[in-house]
């Protein structure tokens, strides 16, 4: 064996969280829950973040626990950058230090280009002020412990291509125009700020579902979505998984700017 080979990180190694600590907003939610569980399931503390106290502790003590890792839940409203701030700031309190982050939250909208008001735009559009706000706090962490971080944006593949309109007649949930547009410019914003902190160890790359549906959504577009895939079916929340621990894990560590979709083929088309 050569020495390379010898002082190489073995892939378990490479996938470890052991020791990390990580900050998920919209922990609480469907596809949030999943990304949780991936960071706790690879080692790390967990901190999760929600507009409520309790909803944000339950949730930390139902994650599982590896080692000495520890959860935690926080209050943070996406929404309002005084709330981001005092949230980064008890994170840090709680649990020591952030290494990762998953810029998972957003206030949703659903009304679409039909009908949605100008303040309903601009309100869904905020919600990328408030991803902002997040990564710089914890880039501004990262850079005064003298350590890296990995965030991670949460995009969607409706930031990369348009939605068919007959899935969703006659259903309830549309395929917000303002949804599309907030997507767009996380993807944009993961690039840019990807190459402006490189330079401080801190990587920057965006993590894109595809079709996840709650359990909520009208079966009747879940039908004509599947039809549309090219896999037809549609994505079961742990398939995210993998994907957000290599993300936030050494085995992505030559990666920054990037934009990795899950969408089983969607965006293949």
């Amino acid at each position: 064996m050569s020495e390379s080979a010898r002082n190489e990180p073995t892939v378990p190694q490479l996938f470890d969280l052991t020791g990390q600590v990580a900050l998920v907003t919209g922990a609480t939610g469907y596809l949030g829950q999943a990304l949780s569980r991936a960071l706790a399931e690879a080692g790390a503390s967990v901190v999760i973040s929600s507009r409520d106290q309790a909803r944000a502790d339950e949730a930390a003590a139902q994650l599982p626990v590896v080692g000495q890792a520890c959860h935690h839940g926080v209050v943070l409203d996406y929404m309002d950058a005084a709330s981001i701030e005092q949230g980064v700031a008890q994170a840090i309190r709680v649990a020591g230090r952030i290494d990762i982050l998953v810029n998972n939250g957003y206030e949703r909208v659903t009304s679409d280009w039909r009908d949605v008001t100008a303040e309903q735009f601009t309100r869904q559009l905020s919600n990328a002020t408030g991803c902002f706000i997040l990564a710089r706090l914890i880039r501004q962490h990262a850079v005064e412990r003298g350590g890296g971080a990995s965030i991670i944006m949460l995009g969607s593949m409706y930031g990369l291509v348009g939605s068919y309109p007959d899935a969703y007649v006659d259903v309830p949930m549309s395929s917000p125009v303002a949804y599309h547009a907030l997507k767009g410019g996380i993807l944009s914003m993961t690039r840019h700020l990807a190459v402006y902190w490189a330079k401080d160890g801190v990587r920057v790359n965006c993590l894109s579902p595809g079709p996840f549906p709650a359990p909520a959504v009208s079966p009747k577009m879940v039908e004509r979505l599947s039809g549309k895939s090219p896999m037809r079916r549609m994505g079961r929340p742990w398939e995210l998984k993998g994907a957000v621990v290599f993300l936030a894990s050494d085995a992505s560590s030559y990666m920054t700017g990037a934009n990795l979709i899950v969408d089983g083929g969607w965006s293949a088309w």
